[in-house]
C-alpha cells in the first residue's frame, strides 16, 4: 500500500526542482520556437518518456551504479552536451535555408529527440536518488511507493514543461509565414541549444 499523505510536500519539491531553467525546459523553449505547437507537444510526451525511464531504472535498483560510479553521470551529460550542439548545426542550416527562400525545413523527430534530450539529462535520476526515499512515509511497499512518485514528476513535468513549449509555439505561429521571421526563430532556438551545451561543459570542468 502507498502513501498518497506525503503527495502534497512531495508536489512542492518537485516545482521547485523544476522551476530553475535545465536542459528540458531550455529544450522545450527552443522547439516550440522553432518547429511550433505540436512539435512541442510531441517533445515533451519525448521528454516523459525518458524521465520514465530513469524512474524505472531507479525503482529497479539501477541507482546504486549512479552512487558508486558518477563518472558515468559526468559521461552521460557530456553526450548530451554534444547531442544539442549537433541540434544547434541542424537549426541553424535550416534558419539559413529559410533566409535563401527555400522556406522552413522540419526537422521532425520531435519525440526521439525529446527523449534523447532527457536520457542526457542524468540530473533526473539524482532527482531521484536524493528526493524519492525521502517521501516514503509508511508505505508498505517501498518499490510501489517510488513507482507512484515517481509517475506524479513525470507527469508534473510533462504539463510544466509542455505548457512552456506551447506558449513558445505560439510566436512561431505567428511568425511562420516571413521566411526572415522564421529564421530568426531558428536562430534564437540555435542559440538557446549552443548556450545550453556549454553550461553543461562548464559544470562537468568545474564539478
Amino acid at each position: 500500500m502507498v502513501d498518497l499523505s506525503v503527495l502534497p510536500s512531495y508536489v512542492a519539491v518537485i516545482l521547485l526542482f523544476l522551476a530553475p531553467p535545465g536542459p528540458d525546459m531550455a529544450y522545450m523553449l527552443a522547439v516550440g520556437l522553432e518547429g511550433g505547437r505540436l512539435s512541442a507537444l510531441r517533445a515533451i510526451l519525448g521528454i516523459g518518456t525518458g524521465m520514465s525511464v530513469y524512474a524505472a531504472a531507479v525503482v529497479a535498483g539501477m541507482g546504486e551504479i549512479a552512487r558508486s560510479h558518477p563518472s558515468v553521470l559526468d559521461a552521460v551529460r557530456m553526450l548530451g552536451a554534444v547531442y544539442l550542439l549537433w541540434l544547434a548545426y541542424v537549426t541553424i542550416r535550416s534558419a539559413r535555408r529559410a533566409i535563401d527562400g527555400h522556406g522552413n525545413i522540419a526537422t521532425g523527430r520531435w519525440y526521439l529527440r525529446g527523449m534523447l534530450v532527457s536520457l542526457t539529462n542524468p540530473k533526473i535520476i539524482l532527482f531521484y536518488l536524493a528526493v524519492l526515499p525521502q517521501f516514503m512515509g509508511g508505505a508498505d511497499d517501498p518499490e510501489l511507493q517510488m513507482a507512484v512518485l515517481g509517475a506524479i514528476n513525470v507527469l508534473t513535468e510533462i504539463i510544466l514543461y509542455g505548457c512552456i513549449g506551447v506558449l513558445s509555439g505560439f510566436f512561431h505561429a505567428r511568425l511562420t509565414g516571413s521566411t526572415k521571421a522564421t529564421a530568426v526563430l531558428n536562430y534564437a532556438a540555435c542559440t538557446v541549444y549552443v548556450v545550453l551545451a556549454v553550461a553543461i561543459t562548464v559544470e562537468i570542468l568545474l564539478a
